[in-house]
């Protein structure tokens, strides 16, 4: 594993890592008054095509990171929903 592959999978275990708090606060709580369902609709749905691009692309840190964050995310936005 290259340098530039462990530097995209050290930024991709801080950014998504950051996703966690949320869902658990959220799965916690059920509290999502403050969440937009715009918002996270979007950000879902940007986080599936950079998915997608990573899986296309063959890149890894995009791969992991947008794998894990999609997860967090549809969490949240399912959470929105069904707690409405």
């Amino acid at each position: 594993m290259n340098t530039t592959t462990v530097l995209g999978l050290v930024a991709a275990i801080l950014t998504t890592s950051s996703f966690l708090p949320q869902a658990l606060k959220t799965i916690r709580t059920k509290n999502t008054g403050g969440i937009s369902l715009f918002m996270y609709s979007l950000f879902s749905l940007g986080t599936l095509m950079w998915l997608i691009y990573g899986w296309y692309s063959d890149n890894l840190p995009i791969m992991v990171a947008n794998a894990v964050t999609l997860i967090f995310a549809v969490v949240v936005l399912f959470y929105k929903i069904k707690f409405k």
